[in-house]
């Protein structure tokens, strides 16, 4: 009996009879056949910065392959009871499924190697419970980003390099539909007339959807993914990425409730670093998080999550990230962490970091200190806020104690390049003073980036007395001294 298993009550073959015909197709049976590997790319001139990351995926698979998987599908489809198999968990379901595609393999007469029938077996279970194609690179902890342009071609980032792999979909239609099986798991969706998408998915990793007619070549699905075990400092100086003198900084930072802008490119670590810092935040403490797609991963017990809603399908129902960050401040929160600042919310977080809301954090893109600071003002300027310039960075100065500077070399590897103070103004000029650099030094035979993170001299922060008042001021100074002799590597 199709999908009877041992100890299991639920049959889910369909209500209706001759769903699976036993005789074999007309045609004779295709043999799954691989096609040759690609030959071997030469290497880039500028290695990645450590180990070699792993070939592509070689996982190009012939046409053939694609006819007998959708030949099995499709006696599939017409032979489950779907609404039974809601019914089961994910383990029971896929169980159930390899049994049905087994006897349907059997009774079409499809010859095939056991290496062959399992791996068809695992694409068919992905086709039905998971997210297809994209099932074995989420399993992966080394990828960073999953890039999908169109139905034949996906590209992934592994040690901050990209390379393509041979992963590809029966079409675009496939591809559409497991994009708004994603998105739909958070309330979203993506179709012709709303086409561009942002979600997550259950592990906080962040997706964005884009798909005709505004992609011309099918759907433009790309996943920035999150690792299953998250980041720490210690991890990051383990890395390369800050030195521990620089890690004590950062801790101090974030323990003596300074006020801190998370700068950088895409791509560059901003919301890993963001996640660390928030680790050294106390745990008595309220914490309020705003994001577009919730992505962060506090550890503190008292922590509320809010996340931005699009408009529905007639247009009505939107909620924004200005709308959540006003709101934060009716919550009672004694910090706020805005996930990305990206346009007029920029004005009610520095409202807030400067109204006792101390030690609250957000990120922004810029290439530099400075440039975050000039991309601050030009977020409030486009609100339509029509204040003086001056006035505008008078509130920045007022609000702003440390900007953190995060950037991918390019050899592929992230460097938390400035811990820089905002110190006040100068006339109508914001003054700020680097804490803590990284200076590029070279490279090596591999085309590994040379550097070392230093200490700029400055024997008293800003912040002291901040810290001084939370009884860090002796930490405080013992990583600045060190970091003045720091050893390049």
């Amino acid at each position: 009996m199709f999908g009877k298993r041992s100890g299991t009550d639920t049959d889910l073959r369909a209500p209706k009879p001759g769903a699976v015909s036993p005789e074999p197709v007309a045609a004779p049976a295709p043999t799954v056949s691989r096609a040759p590997p690609p030959p071997a790319v030469a290497s880039p001139p500028l290695a990645p910065i450590k180990a070699p990351p792993p070939p592509p995926m070689e996982n190009r698979r012939s046409d053939n392959y694609y006819e007998v998987k959708a030949t099995i599908f499709g006696a599939l489809i017409e032979a489950i009871d779907l609404a039974q198999l809601a019914k089961l968990d994910s383990e029971s379901a896929r169980e159930e499924i390899r049994d049905i595609v087994n006897e349907i393999i059997a009774i079409k007469n499809i010859v095939m190697s056991i290496a062959e029938q399992e791996e068809l077996l695992d694409d068919i279970c992905n086709d039905v419970l998971g997210y297809g194609p994209l099932e074995p690179l989420l399993s992966r902890d080394d990828i960073a980003d999953i890039m999908v342009n169109g139905a034949n071609t996906v590209y992934i980032e592994v040690a901050g390099k990209i390379q393509r792999t041979g992963i590809r979909f029966r079409d675009n239609q496939q591809l559409l539909n497991i994009c708004q099986r994603i998105v739909s798991q958070v309330g979203r969706r993506v179709d012709e007339s709303s086409p561009i998408c942002d979600a997550r998915l259950a592990d906080g990793s962040r997706v964005n959807a884009i798909v005709p007619p505004l992609s011309i070549d099918g759907p433009a699905l790309t996943i920035r993914k999150f690792k299953k075990d998250k980041l720490t400092l210690d991890q990051l100086v383990k890395f390369g990425a800050i030195s521990p003198e620089g890690a004590e900084i950062l801790q101090i930072i974030g323990r003596v409730r300074c006020n801190v802008l998370i700068s950088g490119g895409t791509g560059s670590g901003k919301t890993t670093l963001l996640n660390c810092l928030t680790n050294y935040i106390e745990h008595d403490e309220r914490v309020i998080t705003c994001e577009d797609a919730a992505e962060l991963q506090l550890q503190q017990p008292h922590v509320v999550r809010l996340e931005t809603r699009p408009p529905n399908i007639e247009g009505e129902g939107q909620v924004t990230m200005r709308e959540l960050v006003r709101n934060c401040l009716r919550m009672r929160p004694e910090r706020i962490i805005v996930g990305e600042v990206r346009g007029p919310e920029a004005f009610d977080l520095l409202q807030a970091m400067n109204t006792g809301h101390d030690g609250s954090m957000g990120t922004l893109h810029a290439n530099n200190p400075r440039e975050a600071l000039s991309r601050c003002e030009s977020m409030i300027t486009m609100g339509g806020f029509s204040l003086p310039s001056r006035t505008i960075r008078e509130m920045i100065c007022a609000s702003i104690d440390v900007i953190v500077q995060a950037a991918r070399l390019r050899d592929g590897s992230r460097r938390i390049t400035h811990i820089t103070e905002v110190m006040g103004m100068e006339g109508d000029t914001i003054i700020t003073q680097d804490i803590f650099v990284y200076d590029l030094i070279g490279e090596d035979a591999n085309g590994k980036i040379i550097g070392r993170h230093r200490s700029t001299g400055i024997g008293r922060p800003k912040f002291w007395e901040r810290a001084r008042y939370y009884g860090d001021e002796k930490r405080l100074a013992a990583a600045l001294d060190a970091a003045e002799a720091a050893p390049a590597k």
